[in-house]
C-alpha cells in the first residue's frame, strides 16, 4: 500500500466516525507515523508504507476515532510563532489565546524590562511566546499542575528562555513571590455542568483542572483577579481570557478589585475573549 491510500482509508475511518476534518487528520497522523511533515506526505503521496509503519498509523487513526485530539496523538500544536510540546496533562492551545500575547506585546511595544507572571501557565504557551519575542523581558509561571510544570520548563528549554523564566507549583491563593508590571491568564472559566456539553474531543480528553470554573464559570476567576490585584504593581497591566458569555461579571469583578477597563477583544468567532485592564 502506499501512504496516499492509507491516508484515504484513515479518512474514511474517521469520517464514518463523524470526526470533522477526517482528511486533514489523517494526514497529520500519517506525518507524525513516518517522522515527516506535511508537506512531505503531499509530495510523496505515491511511496509505499512499510507494514509496520501501516499498523502504528491504523492504531493513530482508531484512537481518533475514539475523540482523541490529534494535537495529544503528535504530542505538539503550533501557536503564536512556535510549535509547542504538549501531553493529555496541558490544556490545548487554542488561536483565541493568541489574543492574549497579541495584546502583550502591543501595550509594551516601548518597554524594554518588564517582569511578568502567568497564573495557570500550562503548557507555556503564552509566556514562552512572550519571551521569545522579547529577549530583555523576566517571567514567572506558577500552576498546580506538577505535569504542567514540568511541560513548561521543556518548552521554555527548547524556545531558549528557559533562563528568564521561573516556575513555581502554587495555589493562585498561595502565592505571594514578588510584584509584576503585568499579569496574564488563561484560567479554567467553564460551568462545571456545562463541560459535559463541549465537544466530545474537549469533555473527554482535556484536563478538568484547566476546564472546569465552578458552578457559575467565575470561580477561578474570582481567585486570579483577587490575587493579581495584590501582585501588580501600581499602573500595571492586566490581561485575562473569559468565557464567551461572561464580560459583563468579569468586568464588575475587575473594578471592585481597583482594575480601570482599558478595552475588551474579540476573538475568531466574533465572542468577547480578552479584557486587557490596568490597576489604578
Amino acid at each position: 500500500m502506499n501512504i496516499y491510500s492509507a491516508i484515504n482509508e484513515g479518512s474514511k475511518i474517521l469520517k464514518s466516525k463523524l470526526i470533522p476534518s477526517p482528511i486533514l487528520d489523517s494526514e497529520i497522523l500519517m506525518a507524525k507515523t513516518i517522522n515527516k511533515d506535511r508537506n512531505y506526505i503531499l509530495l510523496n503521496s505515491s511511496n509505499p508504507i512499510n507494514k509496520n509503519d501501516l499498523n502504528n498509523f491504523y492504531k493513530l487513526i482508531e484512537q481518533r476515532s475514539l475523540g482523541n485530539p490529534v494535537a495529544y496523538l503528535t504530542k505538539k500544536k503550533s501557536f503564536w510563532n512556535s510549535e509547542f510540546f504538549i501531553t493529555k496533562d496541558t490544556l490545548i492551545p487554542r488561536p483565541d489565546t493568541e489574543l492574549v500575547v497579541e495584546n502583550t506585546l502591543r501595550l509594551t511595544k516601548q518597554k524594554s524590562k518588564i517582569n511578568i507572571l502567568d497564573i495557570g501557565v500550562g503548557s507555556g504557551c503564552i509566556i514562552v511566546s512572550i519571551l521569545k519575542e522579547k529577549k530583555n523581558f523576566r517571567g514567572t509561571g506558577i500552576d498546580l499542575s506538577e505535569k504542567c510544570l514540568i511541560i513548561c520548563k521543556k518548552n521554555a528549554i527548547a524556545h531558549k528562555v528557559n533562563s528568564r523564566l521561573k516556575l513555581y507549583k502554587s495555589d493562585v491563593d498561595k502565592f505571594n513571590l514578588g510584584k509584576y508590571d503585568l499579569i496574564v491568564s488563561n484560567p479554567p472559566y467553564i460551568k462545571t455542568n456545562k463541560i459535559k456539553y463541549l465537544e466530545r474531543d474537549v469533555a473527554e480528553f482535556e484536563p478538568r483542572l484547566a476546564l472546569d470554573g465552578g458552578l457559575d464559570g467565575l470561580s477561578e476567576i474570582r481567585k486570579v483577579i483577587k490575587k493579581s490585584s495584590e501582585l501588580i504593581k501600581k499602573n500595571g497591566k492586566f490581561i485575562l481570557e473569559i468565557g464567551f458569555d461572561q464580560k459583563n461579571k468579569v468586568i464588575n469583578l475587575l473594578k471592585q478589585e481597583g482594575f480601570y477597563i482599558d478595552s475588551t477583544q474579540k476573538d475568531l468567532g466574533n465572542n468577547y475573549r480578552c479584557i486587557v485592564s490596568t490597576k489604578i
